[in-house]
């Protein structure tokens, strides 16, 4: 799931034993299936959700959560930018979502939340960090809505020409906004069917390309020596052409982690938790190295035009004359489901929010049904307010809500890499102070390969990508500068809550004669 930059590149077995949540204190169960479950602090009529998301839902959301735009058109700005080398590019993202999604599955199979990741950093970093990062998240969500909505419409109006743009984009807008308000079991047919046609479409692809290698389809230009031309070699543009290609293929992958999301909606969720991050590598090698490496095996990297699709490309070279008709349907296909992802996750962050105390209290409001309805609202009504400002405002206020998503997938991982570092000493201290087994919460979880090493690995790195942002040309310098004010001002905000919710507490307990809690009833141990 991805959405464009403001340069028109196209910014995720057998149940662990248990599910006891590990949010607690002094004996409560402060998760939010505890909530739902009765287990911890009351809550009140109305706002528990729904668990109807079926497993075949769940398994569609984490197979084509990282299916997009970005890998269907996108991939054509990264091979230009390293030639036959992106494959690199495309490896090492790769290798960076995988072990994150390692991460998110250790602290998700143990205690699956709607808040996913902006709950967990709220236990193991602190209230600050889950409250920025839930609401960096979500903006970035919201925006994508917009981004989203404005290229369907685009391409619905080359079919229907007589058609103003901002229509379709309303329409399209209101049409998965009515279907998240129904049953988060209608979001999830919608997503298993958008689902579907991408990727039957990506194996349609590859074995396409395969007949093409083969010169089962006759063609002149599907050979291995692609790979390795005599004019530039295997790297044109050498490392630095791989660093350049390596962002787009970043953002493109942005998205995986929405199935950790959706696994606390349904029947089974730790099992849908172990399930998505267990196939989080098969899918990367087939959806994404494969079909690049297939691509650059057919075609001379350079022959590939920049906004144009490989994959058009790919199927003109087999002589098939409706291949243009084709992408835009998939492409369509792919715009649709990542607005129809982006109403859901964006609404259920901002539940997540304040259910923890750190957004409105309207949102936590459910339907009959189990949707957070006013959540949905207020999502889609942002989401519609840029729409509105990309056709009034385009190159001011638009641009600048889309390069201040620039960096957000950067910000998410490392506040998911930075969370499972903590999670494991605090659980343990956690344990040692009940008096009971440090390693009881964690048996049968899923567990991060390398602990702790390849946690910083991944946390250098992606450090380290950060930086190299502001190195990239202006477009990134500007994407990363607005991302890093618009992080700054959630900090800011995060950081405010907090000392707001302490001191709003030490005056209960004063007015109750008893001691105040040192810190939020979600924030890391302190020993």
């Amino acid at each position: 799931m991805t959405c464009p930059s403001a340069d028109g590149q196209i910014p995720e077995s057998a149940a662990a034993p248990h599910t006891e949540a590990v949010f607690t204190e002094k004996g409560r169960d402060l998760s939010e299936r505890g909530h739902q479950a009765g287990r911890g602090p009351a809550v009140e009529q109305g706002e528990a959700l729904a668990n109807t998301l079926k497993p075949r839902h769940l398994s569609m959301i984490a197979l084509g959560g990282v299916i997009g735009a970005g890998l269907l058109v996108a991939s054509s700005t990264a091979i230009l930018a390293a030639g036959p080398a992106v494959i690199l590019a495309y490896a090492l993202a790769g290798v960076v979502v995988v072990l994150v999604m390692r991460m998110l599955g250790e602290m998700a199979s143990i205690s699956p939340e709607t808040g996913s990741f902006s709950a967990y950093a709220t236990r193991f970093i602190g209230p600050w960090a889950g409250l920025s990062i839930g609401w960096l998240y979500w903006w970035f969500w919201v925006v994508v809505v917009g981004i989203e909505a404005t290229a369907a419409a685009v391409i619905i109006s080359g079919w229907l020409p007589e058609i103003p743009q901002w229509i379709p984009a309303l329409v399209i807008t209101l049409v998965f906004l009515i279907a998240n308000l129904i049953s988060v079991k209608s979001f999830g047919e919608f997503e298993f069917w958008f689902a579907s046609i991408k990727i039957v479409s990506i194996i349609i692809f590859i074995i396409v390309g395969a007949l093409l290698i083969a010169h089962i389809i006759p063609n002149n230009t599907a050979t291995f020596g692609n790979l390795s031309p005599a004019d530039g070699g295997f790297a044109p543009f050498g490392v630095a052409g791989v660093l350049a290609a390596l962002l787009p293929v970043i953002f493109s992958m942005f998205g995986a982690e929405v199935a950790t999301i959706a696994a606390g909606e349904s029947e089974q969720p730790a099992q849908a938790v172990r399930k998505a991050v267990n196939s989080v590598v098969w899918r990367i090698l087939l959806f994404y190295i494969g079909s690049i490496l297939v691509v650059l095996i057919v075609l001379p990297w350079d022959q590939i035009t920049a906004g144009v699709s490989p994959f058009v490309t790919m199927l003109n070279a087999a002589g098939i004359g409706w291949a243009a008709l084709a992408m835009d349907i998939i492409v369509l296909s792919a715009l649709l489901s990542t607005l129809n992802a982006s109403l859901y996750t964006a609404s259920r962050m901002a539940f997540s929010l304040s259910r923890r105390g750190e957004a409105p209290k309207a949102f936590r409001k459910v339907s009959k049904r189990g949707t957070p309805y006013v959540a949905i609202l207020a999502s889609a009504v942002v989401g519609l307010l840029s729409v509105v400002l990309n056709y009034t405002t385009p190159e001011y206020v638009f641009s600048f809500l889309v390069n201040s998503t620039g960096a957000v997938a950067i910000f998410v991982w490392i506040v998911i890499a930075v969370s499972q570092l903590r999670s494991r000493r605090i659980l343990a201290e956690d344990a040692i102070a009940a008096g009971k087994d440090p390693n009881e919460k964690t048996k049968g979880a899923i567990r991060m390969w390398g602990f702790p090493w390849l946690t910083w690995v991944v946390i250098v790195a992606l450090s380290a990508l950060l930086i190299y942002m502001f190195f990239a040309g202006e477009t990134r310098l500007i994407e990363v500068t607005t991302s890093f004010i618009i992080a700054g001002i959630s900090i800011v905000a995060g950081v405010y809550v907090q000392r707001k919710q302490k001191r709003e507490r030490a005056a209960a307990a004063s007015a109750s004669g008893s001691a105040p809690d040192s810190e939020s009833t979600l924030t890391p141990s302190s020993k």
